[in-house]
């Protein structure tokens, strides 16, 4: 059976607790619960933070040559810290890890410092590692369809539950805009029959919850995946499940993508979480306003909906370049005017 998400971060602490020294342990097992209690961080992101810690304190202990004790951690340099990041670097990880290995570190330092453990200045000395900004890659409207219609899969060998469940989690990751986990994390009460409602209550990062409509074919297609479900689903259990009646997996759903973007001739970008990509990039290409589309990605800055209007200009620019007759005149040495 697979583990759940609250299983794995208890087992990713465990791991992170065994291989500290005594009293840095106890200082974690603090902070492990400050993440859970009082920042009310997901299972998911406690696991993250406990698996980044871990990689920090073991190329620590291997740059000290020794296991960094509460005295070890108060005398780092900045140039002890950047050694962690230089041996990340060097296995070939990229910024973006690096990065979560020193924001899991500056998290464990500002504990210690709010315990009156000590201070650890080089966590903040040190500049985080440089990411690139990359621009989401939405797939075609028509494509976002394609992929939630069952019938594209009509002659594989499985049951046709199965590629109604598969089709209604699809058709509800691009209409609703949902992350993977906010899909799978529905319970079969959250969920209104057709016409019974147009709207459900999502619980997205950090526990915070928030609204977001249906549309009326998905609330179709989900019921009509739960009429052809062999399995009784509780009211308090999960909506979609698996062919064993368990919880339906994430890598389930990504495997399904990867098969259908294959027979659609779709790049490797076009993924579950492209979906929701999607959802906000095609309305705003219709109207929508970036203040709206926050709310219903559940975004905690409007820094991070505003990449989508990045998309939207980048797309109506390269339509301008491919429909109007005098875009290419510079690259014919032409001249504007």
């Amino acid at each position: 059976m697979a583990m759940t998400d609250s299983e794995k971060a208890a087992r990713a602490e465990r791991a992170l607790l065994a291989g500290a020294a005594p009293d840095v342990a106890a200082a974690l097992k603090g902070w492990l619960a400050r993440l859970g209690n009082e920042r009310r961080l997901s299972a998911k992101t406690r696991e993250a933070y406990a698996r980044d810690m871990t990689g920090f304190l073991g190329h620590l202990a291997r740059h000290l040559d020794a296991q960094p004790d509460l005295a070890a951690f108060q005398a780092l340099a900045p140039r002890d810290v950047r050694a962690v990041i230089a041996a990340k670097r060097a296995e070939g990880i990229e910024p973006r890890t690096q990065m979560r290995f020193l924001a899991a570190a500056r998290s464990f330092g500002r504990h210690l410092e709010r315990e009156g453990l000590g201070k650890v200045g080089a966590l903040t000395a040190v500049r985080a590692p440089r990411i690139a900004r990359t621009l989401p890659r939405p797939i075609s409207v028509a494509d976002a369809k394609r992929l939630a219609d069952p019938d594209l899969r009509a002659g594989e060998a499985r049951e046709t539950w199965v590629l109604q469940r598969d089709a209604a989690v699809l058709a509800l990751l691009y209409g609703s805009g949902l992350r993977i986990s906010e899909a799978l994390g529905l319970r079969r009460r959250d969920m209104p029959a057709p016409g019974e409602g147009d709207h459900i209550t999502v619980t997205g990062k950090g526990g915070k919850t928030r609204m977001v409509p249906v549309l009326p074919n998905v609330l179709q297609a989900i019921a009509g995946y739960v009429q052809a479900c062999p399995f009784a689903l509780e009211l308090g259990g999960p909506l979609f499940v698996g062919e064993k009646g368990g919880p339906l997996s994430p890598r389930i759903v990504q495997r399904v993508v990867e098969q259908l973007r294959g027979a659609l001739g779709l790049p490797d970008s076009a993924t579950p979480h492209a979906l929701r990509h999607s959802f906000a990039t095609h309305l705003l290409a219709r109207g929508g306003d970036l203040r709206s589309i926050q709310e219903l990605l559940g975004h905690a800055s409007l820094s991070t909906t505003q990449i989508y209007a990045a998309v939207d200009a980048s797309a109506l620019m390269a339509s301008w370049r491919a429909a109007h007759p005098r875009a290419h005149l510079g690259e014919r040495g032409g001249k504007g005017g």
